[in-house]
């Protein structure tokens, strides 16, 4: 090997170790497969759900302009604020959340699952990051260790993020995850999340398939 063929090759090497230093995942290829890292945070090694259903599109229990797998035995619902002027401050407590909006609630509890919510952007032009962000500072808990990466769901570029989150009256640390896409001029995002009574394989099954299998709605 000459000299300048070994600069090159050291030169290669140099650049690679660099692209894989930093908090954030590295970027897939447009179009490539889901980044597989098991473990800690992102447990890709949980696999989907087996489907039980669609839901997405206008006229669903789920009105966004896309459509997902559900897993067996979870159901859909759209979720709308309580009636009346104390149901209605109630109501906007529990349905918006740093700049989004709660569109439907899939129910896994009968199938020994949890819940994965789906949430629109109130403004049509944020970017898919930065509905995350404010998706996960929105819930007023302390917010630690967020990464951040960039992958295909279905038809559509999306970037996925996770975060540790501490509820500062419970005290309780939770591991969360969430995917933001956008799709006819929404920016929705898909979160789940483990608690008290759900673990991450009540939940992960449920969102992997549903944002793996995401679709254009009609």
């Amino acid at each position: 090997m000459d000299t300048r063929t070994r600069v090159a090759v050291s030169a290669m090497l140099a650049l690679g170790l660099l692209a894989g230093c930093g908090d954030d995942a590295p970027a897939p290829t447009a179009g490539g497969p889901a980044p597989q890292a098991t473990g800690e945070p992102w447990y890709d090694e949980v696999a989907p759900a087996s489907p039980g259903g669609t839901t997405g599109g206008a006229g669903s229990p789920c009105p966004v302009p896309v459509s997902f797998p559900l897993a067996d035995g979870w159901t859909a619902k759209a979720v709308e604020p309580p009636k009346g002027e104390l149901a209605e401050l109630v109501g906007e407590a529990l349905t918006k959340r740093g700049a989004t909006t709660v569109r439907c609630e899939v129910d896994g509890r009968e199938a020994g699952g949890g819940f994965l919510r789906i949430w629109a952007a109130d403004s049509p032009t944020v970017t898919p990051r930065a509905a995350l962000e404010g998706f996960a500072a929105g819930a007023g808990e302390t917010v630690a260790g967020a990464q951040f990466r960039d992958l295909r769901a279905g038809g559509f570029d999306a970037t996925e993020m996770t975060w540790m989150a501490t509820n500062p009256l419970a005290e309780e640390e939770s591991r969360n995850w969430a995917l933001a896409v956008q799709s006819a001029g929404q920016t929705l995002v898909f979160a789940v999340n483990e608690g008290l009574i759900t673990e991450r394989a009540d939940v992960l099954p449920a969102y992997r398939l549903a944002v793996r299998g995401l679709a254009k709605g009609e």
